[in-house]
C-alpha cells in the first residue's frame, strides 16, 4: 500500500503523523535535517542545552492528548510551571512581573496606575469571552464547513474584534507601560500587535486559566516522546532527505521526487514545510500552484528572529525563565519589523533563561541562555547577515550587559547566533520568516490559508502557515484539523 507522505518533522508533522498512523493509515515523515523536529530543534555544547523553536506551552490539555492517542501505553513528559510566566523590564528600571495571581497582578498594575485595575478586569473579562466563544469552540475546528464559518462569523460581530490588539488594550488602559504588558504576546506568534486582530487578547486569557509550562529537559523532550509514540505505531521516518519535486496527473499528486535521485509513489501529501515554500519550491513545475506561491509571497508575512544562544559561568538570579526587555519606543520597534528594511538603535528582547525552572540545561553552577530580537524578514530587509550577523551579536550583548547583566562579556563560556539567512536556509522557511502567514485580521481564523488544498485533491497542510496558525497549541490544532480533513476525504 503506498503510503501518506508527511513533509516535514515539526511538532505538527509528527503529530499529524502519529492521528494518521493510529487510524491504520501508514505514513512517512521526509525530514531535511539530520535530526527530527523541524524548527523546535536543540543544540547542545560544552554541557549546554538550548531550545532552538518554541519555549512555552500554553496548553497543556493539547499535549497529553496527542501522547495518549495510543492508549495501552503511556508516553508522558514532565511539565514544569514557568513561575512567574515573564518579568518586563524597562530601561528606565521599572519592571512588571507578570502571573496568573489576580492579586499579584493588581498589585503590579497599581505601581503604574491605580485606575487601571479597573480597566484591567474589563479588558480580562473581555479576552475570557474571546477564549470561551472562539478557542474553546474553534481552535480545532476545520474552516472548509459552511456551518463553522457561519458560526465564526456571527461570533465576530458580537464580540467585535474588528480593531488591533493594541487600540482594544487602550480601550481599557491607560498606562502606556501596561499597554505594552498586555500587547506583547502576538509578537511571540509573529504578528504585530499594532495590525493584529484583537481576537488574539485570548492569549492573556489561555495563560491565565492553564498557565505557562515547559517540559524537563528542554522542549525537545516533547518531540522525542512524540517520535516514540509515532514509531511504535509503526510509522516511519527519513532524514537528511529532502523532496525536490512532484508529479501530479488530473490535479492528484501520483509521485515525490527525492534529493537522491529516487522517488515514491503516493496517494497523499501532508506538507509541514513552510506553506510559501511548498507552493513556490516543491510544487514549483505544477502551473496552477506556482501561481498561486506567488500570490502567497504577496501576503502579509511574519517577521524573522535574531538569536544568540549563550551559556555562563554564573547565575543572575533577577530574571525569571521569560524576561521582556522593551525598549524606548515600542511602536516604533514594532513597526519596523513589518514595514521597513533596516534594524533601529533601540532594542526590544526576549530572554530565554530555562535554568530558572529546570537547572538540568546547564553545568553546576553555570546557565543557558538565548536573546531573542524579533528583525525585518529577508522579503523587507536589504540587511547583509554575513556581515552584520556578528556585529549585531556584539551589540546586543553589549546592551544586555549595559542595561542588566553586569560583566556579561567576562562570564560567557560560549555563544552562537542564528540569523534570518538560517531560517531561510536551514529551515526552508521563505524570506527566512519564523511564524510564517502574519496572524492579521484578513489572514487568521477562516481567512486564514486552510488545511486542504483548493486544486491537488490529495495535497492538505499541517503546522503555522495553515490555520489556526502559529504557537504550539496552534500547530497541534491545525494536526488534529487536518487528521479530520484527510479522514473524510479517504471516507
Amino acid at each position: 500500500m503506498e503510503k501518506a507522505i508527511i513533509i516535514g518533522s515539526g511538532i505538527g508533522g509528527i503529530a499529524v503523523a502519529i492521528r494518521l498512523q493510529s487510524k491504520g493509515i501508514n505514513t512517512l515523515v521526509i525530514e531535511k535535517q539530520k535530526k527530527p523536529g523541524g524548527c523546535a530543534n536543540i543544540y547542545k555544547e560544552k554541557g549546554f542545552t538550548f531550545d532552538t523553536g518554541p519555549t512555552v506551552i500554553t496548553d497543556p490539555n493539547s499535549i497529553k492528548e496527542i501522547l495518549s492517542i495510543q492508549k495501552n501505553k503511556k508516553y508522558n513528559i514532565k511539565l514544569l510551571p514557568v513561575k512567574p510566566f515573564y518579568k518586563i523590564f524597562w530601561k528606565c528600571g521599572k519592571t512588571f512581573i507578570y502571573n496568573n495571581n489576580q492579586k499579584l497582578l493588581e498589585e503590579q498594575i497599581k505601581k503604574f496606575n491605580f485606575n487601571d485595575i479597573f480597566g484591567y478586569r474589563r479588558f480580562l473579562n473581555y479576552s475570557d469571552r474571546i477564549f470561551t466563544e472562539i478557542y474553546n469552540k474553534y481552535i480545532d475546528k476545520p474552516f472548509l464547513f459552511k456551518s463553522n464559518i457561519l458560526n465564526i462569523f456571527s461570533k465576530f460581530k458580537i464580540l467585535n474584534i474588528l480593531d488591533n490588539i493594541y487600540n482594544k488594550i487602550s480601550t481599557y488602559i491607560n498606562d502606556n507601560h501596561l499597554r505594552q504588558v498586555f500587547s506583547f504576546h502576538s509578537l511571540l506568534i509573529g504578528g504585530n500587535p499594532f495590525q493584529t486582530s484583537s481576537i488574539y487578547t485570548l492569549i492573556h486569557s489561555l495563560e491565565r486559566k492553564w498557565g505557562v509550562w515547559v517540559p524537563k529537559g528542554g522542549m525537545y523532550s516533547l518531540i522525542k516522546a512524540m517520535l516514540k509514540l509515532y514509531k511504535d505505531l509503526g510509522g516511519q521516518i527519513i532524514l537528511n532527505t529532502t523532496i525536490c519535486n512532484i508529479e501530479v496527473n488530473k490535479n492528484m499528486i501520483k509521485k515525490v521526487y527525492l534529493n537522491n535521485g529516487k522517488f515514491l509513489k503516493t496517494s497523499l501529501i501532508i506538507s509541514n514545510s513552510d506553506i510559501i515554500n511548498t507552493y513556490k519550491n516543491i510544487l514549483n513545475k505544477h502551473y496552477k500552484s506556482k501561481i498561486y506561491g506567488y500570490y502567497l509571497s504577496n501576503k502579509n508575512i511574519s517577521n524573522s528572529l535574531f538569536i544568540i544562544y549563550f551559556g555562563i559561568k554564573c547565575n543572575y538570579n533577577k530574571f525569571s525563565h521569560h524576561s521582556i526587555f522593551l525598549g524606548s519606543n515600542y511602536k516604533k520597534i514594532v513597526n519596523n519589523l513589518f514595514n521597513y528594511k533596516n534594524l533601529i538603535k533601540d532594542f526590544s528582547i526576549y530572554l530565554h533563561s530555562p535554568c530558572k525552572t529546570d537547572n538540568s540545561l546547564a553545568p553546576i553552577g553555570c546557565e543557558s541562555y538565548y536573546a531573542l530580537l524579533p528583525v525585518p524578514n529577508l522579503g523587507i530587509s536589504n540587511i547583509n547577515w554575513l556581515i552584520e550577523g556578528p556585529k549585531l551579536k556584539y551589540r546586543i550583548l553589549k546592551y544586555i550587559e549595559k542595561y542588566y547583566m553586569p560583566n556579561l562579556f567576562k562570564n560567557i563560556i560560549i555563544s552562537k547566533f542564528f540569523t534570518p539567512l538560517d531560517f531561510n536556509n536551514v529551515s526552508n522557511n521563505f524570506n527566512g520568516t519564523s511564524f510564517s502567514i502574519s496572524p492579521n485580521l484578513l489572514q487568521s481564523a477562516l481567512l486564514r490559508i486552510h488545511n486542504k488544498d483548493k486544486i491537488l485533491k490529495n495535497l492538505f497542510f499541517v503546522g503555522s502557515g495553515t490555520h489556526p496558525g502559529a504557537g504550539i497549541p496552534g500547530v497541534l490544532n491545525s494536526a488534529k484539523i487536518t487528521s479530520e480533513i484527510v479522514i473524510k476525504n479517504l471516507v
